[in-house]
């Protein structure tokens, strides 16, 4: 799967610059590090740490049906032809089908699998750009059974519908507008009954961008080579028992919960949702996470190139860590049998790295690990 030029930097610089005119504060030269709360290792990369899949071009997100399926996306910052795909063993092959990767997507990164059996994208559509949408497809049939076009009021222009989680019913989906361009940060509820969204918790402070920047192999990440990206809210999961919404600014290095019943209720303020809303953890930098029966939480920790576990003490403890193996971990799946399905995308040598830069650090990986509990897959 080889990326298209979309990402080489000439075109790359214009968007940026665009976004700038538009928006104005996306970016910092924060040089602030967070400190480093990784633990030794209790599993090993070597023995621990499967490899799913080797790939031309870096994935994005991952889902995993309940019968092994496995689909992904490839991630938008490089540019792909094929956008949404699912792995024929470990072959990519356009999903539904090859023509839907121009027909119906556009710059999509999340996907999940409820547990009705639909495969549910989400589209961010260049930033607000264009208009994101949600699209699900069943997956006995594979055919579309459900769109949701976002109006600008709910994701304008500079928005980032980044991450979702589906509800145990199907019926609500929440999302993390991390609005990396227009600093304007919300969860968002969809209620795919009504066919409403809601922003919630709207710029509240445990949504919006922390004061740490991205460092990667102890290097300040950064864009143009001095200023570094302020991003929102970006990992976000439901408890398995959907009391619960778990969510993390990229990097604010705290992990806040805040009860669904007050998100889901139309009727309630934002000011007593924000009452609601409780600092779980302190964890390290996290740009995914899923959760278990047993009420364990996951993290991907690209700073660290490491793999976390917070368990309900809030306590952290780190799975794995490998700068050579975990190149910017990325998003979760649990699939069949208690095993976490992971993408690497290894983003450092992505965003606004052209073609060629991009081949010269294949293969991207798909992972797996055994993580001795249980869960539905999916999400």
């Amino acid at each position: 799967m080889t990326p298209r030029n979309a990402m080489n930097p000439k075109p790359a610089f214009i968007f940026l610059i665009c976004g700038l005119l538009v928006c104005g504060c996306a970016l910092s030269t924060s040089d602030q590090k967070l400190d480093n709360r990784s633990t030794t290792p209790l599993l090993s990369t070597e023995t621990d740490l499967d490899v799913v899949a080797a790939l031309d071009a870096p994935p994005g997100n991952i889902a995993v049906s309940p019968q092994g399926r496995i689909f992904i996306s490839f991630h938008p910052e490089a540019g792909p032809d094929v956008k949404i795909a699912e792995l024929a063993g470990d072959v990519p092959k356009p999903y539904p089908d090859a023509a839907a990767q121009q027909q119906i997507f556009k710059t999509p990164l999340a996907l999940r699998i409820d547990r009705q059996n639909r495969l549910w994208v989400l589209d961010y559509a260049s930033h607000g750009f264009g208009t994101p949408h949600l699209v699900a497809f069943d997956l006995d049939t594979g055919s579309q059974v459900h769109e949701f076009a976002f109006p600008g009021d709910i994701a304008g222009l500079g928005s980032m519908l980044n991450d979702f989680q589906v509800a145990a019913d199907g019926r609500r989906i929440y999302i993390a507008d991390t609005s990396i361009w227009s600093q304007d940060q919300a969860i968002i509820v969809y209620d795919t009954v009504s066919k409403k969204a809601r922003r919630r918790l709207h710029n509240h402070a445990s949504v919006i961008n922390g004061p740490y920047a991205v460092h990667i192999g102890g290097q300040r990440f950064t864009i143009l080579g001095f200023l570094t990206l302020k991003f929102g809210v970006d990992a976000i999961a439901l408890s398995r028992d959907g009391q619960w919404l778990y969510y993390a600014p990229l990097n604010g290095g705290a992990l806040y919960r805040v009860p669904t019943a007050a998100l889901n209720d139309a009727d309630r303020s934002e000011k007593d949702i924000g009452r609601r809303v409780e600092k779980f953890a302190d964890i390290t930098m996290s740009d995914g996470i899923t959760t278990d029966n047993a009420g364990n939480i996951y993290l991907s920790d690209m700073e660290n190139s490491a793999i976390h576990r917070v368990g309900t003490d809030g306590k952290l403890d780190t799975l794995f860590k490998d700068p050579h193996k975990l190149r910017w971990p990325d998003g979760f799946s649990f699939g069949p049998g208690g095993f976490v399905y992971l993408t690497d995308s290894a983003l450092q040598h992505v965003i606004l790295k052209s073609a060629g830069k991009i081949q010269q650090n294949k293969p991207y990986f798909i992972y797996r690990f055994d993580s001795g509990y249980q869960a539905t897959p999916g999400h």
